[in-house]
């Protein structure tokens, strides 16, 4: 079914991404992916180099006759989400992508599709092998582990680049031309502990949250979903104070920038308190399925009967973290005041899980402007620091401040207008873009994000849409030949 996709326009965009797939590349997995990428530039015969940190940059020659052209950066990265559902098998160290068409959508199987962001990098290759195309020269960047850290974009050293113009193809909205988007930073908290004994005569229960639609923890976080470690909170905090509940394992979440989707706790209690826990679990689970009716319809939240597990967080552990966790400001903070309807700032409560003798809680803080990005982190390390935990912020990356007197953004404006008939609608992200790291590295570049419709990114609903990308590709090489 994978090879579905290659009947689809553009086709050399599709070969490439179909390609794509086939390559194990979750953040952190990047040497077969990088190798492969080399190897494509050296095939055509371009420029390739390497830096320290393993990105790549191909380089392709101005068309004769453009060789004064200002040169163009095409960037993309490399990795993908590794994100599925629980009951599927699939190891993203090994197997490939399934891809599948359903009318107008490529998604995947039970898993994240790598869209975000292999359509941008398969429509460079595109455009590296196309000897039709008239350009200045171009350098394509193809970046590593950008969605934990953008630890490919922060590696980058002065002079790598040459360019005058970046073009990072790395928005998810046909029709936008980003600007402008949020820095972050993570935000860390880690109890230490020796485990106790079960109480004799407990029983145990698994307590299992599923079926939310998580999401891009960015782009994604002003639509109200639910975020499964909360509502587990919420509800282990009453279960705790009214009965005899002990928590021994928690595992909520995965990834810092996917909002997240299922939670589990195994729990234990004297027999006499099983009945009211388990009606307590139906009561929760009709609350939180009126609560969100509208943006979580296939939530479930259930308890079942299990092994008595061998230790207990401590008590006093047990119930500061359900407070801090409780207590953490999570989703949208503030808005932004010039840009209508875009998030400010966020915090996203991504995963609390424990092992023995420890409890590890992640956040990700997001804000395009510095200093709410410092304030929010400040009161996420208030909040779990009173609570007992050693808090650690780490990977600060800048935000990318709009330059409103662009004139790459005016030109692609003009272009926009006239291929389309429609303007396009110029904005500002409330995720992490590498354009701001980028140009800390080589400043004075002039900078455009943009890409086609992918929505559901981060989560295994991933699909983009086949029309956007033919779109998307066609206004690429109009840009390209349309830069004086």
């Amino acid at each position: 079914m994978s090879k579905e996709i290659l009947n689809l326009k553009p086709q050399q965009l599709w070969k490439h991404f179909h390609d794509l797939t086939q390559i194990p590349r979750p953040t952190g997995l990047m040497e077969e992916v990088t190798k492969f990428v080399i190897n494509f530039g050296k095939s055509l015969g371009l420029d390739v180099k390497q830096d320290e940190i393993g990105n790549v940059l191909i380089t392709k020659p101005a068309t004769v006759g453009l060789e004064k052209v200002p040169v163009v950066i095409l960037q993309s990265h490399l990795d993908m989400v590794p994100q599925k559902n629980s009951d599927v098998k699939h190891d993203f160290t090994k197997d490939p992508i399934e891809t599948q068409i359903e009318g107008n959508k490529v998604k995947a199987r039970s898993t994240t599709l790598g869209a975000d962001n292999g359509i941008g990098a398969a429509a460079m290759m595109a455009v590296l092998e196309d000897k039709t195309l008239k350009h200045g020269k171009i350098e394509a960047l193809f970046t590593i582990d950008e969605e934990v850290g953008m630890v490919g974009a922060i590696g980058l050293q002065p002079g790598f680049l040459s360019g005058d113009i970046l073009l990072n193809l790395d928005t998810e909205e046909i029709g936008e031309l980003c600007v402008g988007c949020a820095g972050g930073a993570d935000v860390n908290a880690d109890w230490h502990f020796k485990d106790v004994e079960v109480p004799e005569g407990d029983f145990a229960y698994k307590v299992v949250l599923k079926g939310l639609r998580g999401g891009h923890s960015g782009t994604e976080i002003h639509l109200g979903r639910a975020n499964a470690n909360k509502l587990m909170f919420y509800f282990l905090k009453e279960a705790v104070s009214n009965y005899e509940v002990r928590l021994s394992v928690v595992d909520g979440g995965s990834l810092r920038n996917a909002i997240p989707r299922e939670s589990y706790a195994v729990i234990t209690l004297p027999e006499d308190d099983a009945k009211d826990f388990l009606e307590l679990v139906a009561e929760y689970e009709e609350i939180f399925k009126e609560e969100y009716k509208a943006v979580e319809p296939n939530l479930s939240f259930k308890a079942e009967k299990t092994d008595l597990p061998t230790t207990l967080i401590p008590e006093e552990i047990q119930d500061s973290l359900i407070n801090a966790v409780v207590g953490c400001q999570n989703g949208v903070i503030g808005m932004l005041t010039e840009f209508e309807g875009i998030v400010e700032t966020s915090t996203n409560l991504a995963s609390v899980k424990s092992a023995p003798g420890h409890i590890a809680a992640k956040m990700l803080a997001r804000s395009s402007s510095e200093t709410r990005k410092d304030e929010i982190c400040s009161s996420l390390e208030s909040v779990f620091a009173l609570a007992g935990a050693k808090v650690s912020i780490e990977n600060p990356y800048p935000g990318w401040q709009p330059n409103a007197k662009s004139d790459t953004l005016n030109m692609m404006s003009a272009l926009y207008e006239e291929m389309y008939n429609e303007k396009a609608h110029v904005v500002v992200v409330h995720a992490g873009l590498e354009c701001g790291i980028i140009l800390s590295s080589t400043p004075g570049l002039d900078i455009v994000s943009f890409g086609p419709t992918i929505l559901n990114a981060h989560s295994p609903d991933e699909f983009v849409e086949i029309d956007t990308v033919t779109k998307f590709y066609d206004y690429l090489v109009k840009t390209l030949e349309r830069v004086k």
